[in-house]
């Protein structure tokens, strides 16, 4: 099992008597909340978060890209990722991931990966993500065309990053006299690439695809949700491309808290895990699905699979916890979860949040230490044994 140590960078400062005001804590929550000498420490806090991921023995840190929001400062996960990669040596750094696809210039990104490929010797994951629908709101992009905007920018990026230049480039989107890119990246043939999703059927099929066999990495969903998209994964891979998908193929990424024992736990992330979903990533569904953003077949599916989040009733953490939305609890709780987890999915690929919303820098210390030294490695130690496959997933 690899094992990802995930990090958003909330605004933990956020005032949630002004956040009550707004919809959202995403485009439309005035910047003046956001008070630069809190930023200051709280990036230098959640740096060195990730930074001790390598000194705990995680297989990787990552950031990803959000804009205009209080959910994550990380408009530019390159900065991030940059930072860290003369703070480690071995451990590598996910990019969980660029939204190559909104610019104007993707090959701007693709020279940001590739540098950072050759400063590590090859330890950068590239993610690559359409940006979710609020972004489209935060750039002039049209959701309705980002799936084939997306696709185009990743044929141009894996082009820049394999074949010799000069040569051009001609899309429907993007077009280039000159693809030469300097630097190339360090990896051959480049950078692994992994696609995290919500769910879209579209992404699940493309991601599968013989061609490109891209680690498919499910989020913030309850646990029959995760099932339902990972095990579609191997389906599309066998029914459809003819092939059986890898275990190592497969991700989940989920928030997660462990302490002494459940009640300590509940307590400790009852707050920070509430806010987290109903003050930080909560968002009006024109936001969340723009016109055009999913097919109706894929809005479908999201909504009924992600129902849970967005019911009439208060997401308590009794009910996130119930749902398999998110892992809190003693150590043995946390390991019958992920095992419960494992067993339905067969996923190779763990992304844990350790630190979600308002948690504080103690508890987040303290859940984490307990994880690496409890529960990580019972983790690495489900392997496909454990998967009871297919057919009894489903039942």
């Amino acid at each position: 099992m690899h094992v990802t140590l995930f990090h958003l960078m909330p605004y933990a400062y956020l005032d949630m008597a002004e956040r009550e005001k707004y919809r959202s804590a995403w485009v439309i929550l005035p910047n003046t909340l956001f008070d630069p000498d809190k930023g200051h420490e709280l990036y230098n806090r959640y740096l060195d978060e990730l930074e001790m991921g390598e000194q705990y023995g995680f297989d990787a840190i990552a950031v990803n890209e959000h804009h205009q929001n209080a959910y994550g400062l990380m408009p530019s996960p390159v900065v991030m990722a940059a930072t860290l990669t003369r703070k480690t040596k071995r451990v590598q750094i996910a990019v969980l991931g660029s939204a190559f696809g909104l610019r104007e210039h993707p090959l701007t990104l693709a020279e940001e990966h590739a540098m950072m490929d050759c400063i590590t010797g090859g330890r950068l994951i590239s993610g690559m993500v359409r940006g979710i629908g609020a972004e489209y709101y935060s750039f002039p992009a049209n959701p309705a065309i980002s799936h084939e905007r997306f696709h185009e920018a990743h044929d141009l990026v894996i082009q820049a990053w394999t074949r010799p230049g000069p040569f051009s480039f001609e899309g429907k989107h993007y077009h280039f006299e000159y693809v030469n890119l300097w630097p190339r990246p360090y990896q051959k043939p480049h950078p692994a690439i992994w696609i995290p999703s919500q769910g879209s059927t579209e992404t699940v099929d493309w991601s599968s695809h013989p061609s490109r066999r891209y680690v498919y990495l499910q989020t913030y969903s309850p646990i029959k949700a995760v099932a339902k998209y990972l095990n579609m994964y191997r389906e599309i891979a066998n029914k459809k491309h003819g092939y059986t998908a890898k275990s190592s193929q497969l991700g989940w990424a989920t928030p997660l808290y462990v302490a002494e024992t459940d009640e300590k736990a509940i307590e400790d992330a009852r707050r920070p895990i509430e806010l987290f979903f109903s003050k930080f990533l909560a968002q009006p569904p024109e936001m969340l699905f723009p016109p055009g953003y999913l097919s109706m077949a894929s809005l479908k599916g999201v909504t009924q699979a992600k129902q849970t989040l967005r019911g009439g009733t208060p997401l308590t953490i009794e009910k996130l916890i119930a749902e398999g939305v998110v892992i809190i609890g003693s150590v043995e709780t946390v390991k019958k979860r992920l095992t419960e987890a494992h067993r339905l999915t067969g996923f190779q690929n763990f992304v844990t949040m350790l630190q979600f919303a308002t948690l504080d820098r103690d508890k987040t210390k303290r859940s984490t230490e307990l994880f690496v030294e409890k529960v990580l490695p019972h983790v690495r130690s489900l392997d496909d044994d454990n998967f009871v496959g297919l057919a009894a997933a489903a039942e």
